[in-house]
């Protein structure tokens, strides 16, 4: 059954009408968290560490190339990322940043079923970053929403953020869920201005609004990497699939 069809039979676990208003659903198969109605993050319930949704997939490719130990993600939702990479291997450290306390709550009660191990920081991801506290991040992961409310300024200052907070050796990868083509355009433009280090390569999401993000350093050998990889924390066969997907990426010129 395809996961609409899922979603659209499923019951009410938890309603918090604040201003987020956030929910929880779930059917026999799948569980599910929605902010104000738009589903941020869909949990299998038999396999929690799943992938379920494809820009999740296209979040992850960079581990073709590379075994990161210390990977943070900005903002918690239902913890999708957190579950499969501490499922993928014991040598990964989990961190994630998150100021909403009735996200945590939901996660450590209705989406960590297996009690993995995720470093918690509740905090406002963009204070943290400027708070400086930034040391042997192999990898920041991210989300970025653009509010009703915001400009194109306020997204340009978060990415200005997250470049400072990425060295030479770290890769930063980014999902926009909902920006049009020209707001892409622009902030793949900022990006190329603010950074001399890094290839940058993004993806659209077929039927979906998501555009996936990369910036990965310009020393890894990703022609020889894609072909075969054996220091790859993905088993083979994943590892065989998601290449095929890391060729619908469009590169950047330096």
């Amino acid at each position: 059954m395809q996961l609409e069809k899922h979603i659209a039979q499923g019951h009410l676990v938890y309603l918090n009408q604040d201003d987020d208003s956030i929910s929880i659903s779930e059917n026999e198969h799948y569980r599910w968290l929605s902010f104000s109605d738009v589903i941020q993050s869909v949990m299998h319930k038999r396999k929690p560490w799943k992938l379920t949704l494809p820009h999740q997939t296209a979040l992850l490719l960079p581990l073709l190339f590379f075994k990161p130990s210390n990977i943070t993600e900005l903002g918690l939702g239902g913890g999708n990322l957190g579950r499969y990479l501490t499922h993928l291997s014991n040598d990964i450290i989990m961190q994630s940043i998150e100021c909403n306390i009735t996200v945590i709550n939901a996660f450590n009660q209705h989406f960590n079923p297996e009690k993995i191990k995720i470093d918690i920081i509740k905090n406002d991801s963009y204070n943290w970053l400027n708070e400086g506290v930034i040391a042997d991040i192999d990898w920041i992961i991210c989300d970025i929403y653009r509010q009703e409310t915001q400009k194109s300024s306020d997204i340009i200052k978060q990415l200005e953020q997250l470049v400072s907070a990425t060295n030479n050796l770290s890769c930063l990868s980014i999902n926009f869920p909902d920006s049009s083509d020209d707001e892409i355009n622009l902030y793949l433009t900022v990006l190329q201005q603010l950074q001399s280090s890094h290839h940058i390569i993004y993806f659209h999401i077929p039927n979906y609004l998501n555009i996936i993000i990369h910036l990965y350093p310009k020393h890894w050998q990703i022609h020889r990497l894609i072909k075969r990889n054996k220091n790859s924390y993905l088993p083979q066969n994943i590892f065989n699939r998601w290449r095929k997907f890391w060729r619908h990426g469009k590169l950047l010129n330096s």
